[in-house]
């Protein structure tokens, strides 16, 4: 039953108020709930500009050096700033190359056979004073004096013959380096000299892809990276890997199917791990399996360097 009398009272009330300008509190507006600022999505990273490549050539470069030339010239017309150069003119250059730098910021790769290949890292050590990295140094069969890989070089490949005499610099890198590191000794196979190593029609096809690679792979993170020295049979095939990687060991995995699933040869992986090819593994174990730079072109084959007497 309604009560009455409460709704006269109520109604009393009202009239009270409007006639007295008496104020009936009203319920507390509510404050709209503060939306968080929209994050704006993070800025595409710059596209760097491409390398600039300094190729250098050793002693009686003209006459025996020549595959920098054809290098320089397959790099140049792949769109590719590619300048070739007298090791003589070692330091002139290095200093060219860093003001180069100091303008435009374009990565450094340095490219070097015999005493060319010591002067690419001699420009490495004079990057290093000005704190500049240098994104890529490789070195073909380097002279015996050719310093260690400093602290500034991003990634180094060193491709020689331990038994050269004119070359068969066995290059390693300064303690606490933490860059890519990748060394081929190609003393093993009989079609290779100090005079013809640098001229590989493959070897060049892998350098071309490794730096146009590059300024998409800048940013990779190096940690992990494990370094890799390889005593290359004879008669094989040359894979420029970047660097080494650990990989756990699955239940079932053999280094035969470890091998196969990476695309990467048995003998590699059995020398990068000091173990036979037919080395039992227990799940878990770590392993280290070559990686490349960029993934090379399907068929991929290196062709056999020319005889020693062609330049």
């Amino acid at each position: 039953m309604v009560d009455r009398r409460r709704i006269v009272a109520l109604a009393a009330l009202g009239l009270l108020a409007l006639s007295t300008g008496m104020a009936v509190a009203s319920p507390p507006k509510l404050k709209p709930a503060a939306v968080a600022p929209a994050v704006p999505p993070p800025a595409p990273a710059e596209p760097l500009p491409p390398p600039k490549i300094y190729l250098f050539r050793g002693a009686m470069g003209p006459l025996f050096s020549t595959g920098m030339d054809r290098l320089g010239e397959k790099l140049t017309q792949a769109g590719f700033s590619a300048d070739v150069y007298e090791f003589t003119l070692c330091r002139l250059i290095g200093n060219r190359a860093i003001a180069s730098y100091k303008e435009t910021s374009a990565p450094i790769v340095l490219i070097g056979h015999s005493m060319g290949g010591l002067c690419s890292i001699v420009i490495s050590e004079m990057a290093a004073k000005e704190n500049i990295p240098i994104s890529l140094v490789i070195t073909i069969d380097p002279a015996h004096a050719t310093g260690d890989v400093p602290l500034n070089v991003e990634r180094f490949i060193n491709i020689f013959l331990s038994d050269s005499v004119l070359g068969g610099g066995d290059v390693v890198a300064v303690a606490g380096y933490r860059g890519h590191y990748a060394s081929y000794d190609l003393k093993e196979n009989a079609r290779v000299s100090h005079i013809n190593i640098e001229k590989s029609d493959d070897i060049h096809r892998q350098i071309l892809d490794m730096v146009t690679q590059l300024p998409r792979i800048q940013a990779q993170a190096q940690a992990g990276a494990v370094p890799l020295r390889y005593l290359v049979p004879g008669d094989t095939l040359v894979e420029l890997w970047d660097s080494g990687v650990r990989l756990p060991v699955r239940r079932g995995d053999t280094m035969e199917s470890i091998a196969a699933a990476n695309r990467v040869p048995l003998w590699s992986l059995a020398q990068s791990n000091s173990l036979p090819e037919n080395a039992q593994l227990t799940p878990g174990q770590s392993i280290i399996v070559p990686r490349h730079l960029a993934p090379p072109e399907p068929a991929a084959a290196m062709a056999t360097p020319p005889p020693a007497g062609r330049k």
